[in-house]
């Protein structure tokens, strides 16, 4: 559906380059279409331009609810209060540093959660509080206690899936 939505005013460019290419240049091309074009031409032209500017954003701003949702396991399943704390806390902590496609986060200095392998709570809430691995790399403590939790959680419902 996403080809189709960004192809489509390509199309309609091409099959409008194509119709003065093919009349002899711009002059012609309009000459063509006000003088010698029936009037069910004339009328259907603009009308499909019009209508592929208002379809082609209007399929787009319909089609945002997937990009809210990012992809991965929440992808098609209504998220939880739970998972839904969990995603705006990793949203602002850590999807600067972090990917996940889970949450469309696409960071790039931390590694990339989804190719980590399946995460579990205490996994996650252990490299928060002690800073990844442990290395330096990532700063400690983050995030405490229940927020650190409600991280682990979503971390180990969505990550590697």
């Amino acid at each position: 559906m996403r080809v189709a939505i960004f192809l489509a005013p390509w199309v309609m460019l091409g099959a409008a380059v194509l119709f003065v290419a093919f009349s002899g240049g711009p002059g012609r091309a309009r000459q063509a279409y006000l003088t010698s074009g029936n009037r069910g031409f004339r009328l259907l032209a603009p009308l499909i331009f019009v209508g592929v500017g208002i379809a082609v954003p209007a399929l787009i701003i319909t089609d945002q609810d997937q990009a809210l949702g990012g992809n991965g396991a929440l992808s098609s399943q209504h998220p939880t209060e739970a998972d839904e704390q969990g995603k705006t806390l990793f949203r602002a902590n850590c999807a600067s540093c972090h990917t996940l496609a889970a949450s469309n986060a696409r960071g790039i200095t931390g590694p990339s959660l989804d190719n980590l392998g399946v995460l579990d709570e205490k996994r996650v809430v252990n490299a928060i509080r002690i800073g990844g691995t442990g290395k330096g790399q990532m700063p400690a403590g983050l995030l405490e206690g229940e927020n650190a939790e409600a991280v682990g959680k979503y971390l180990a419902r969505v990550a590697g899936r």
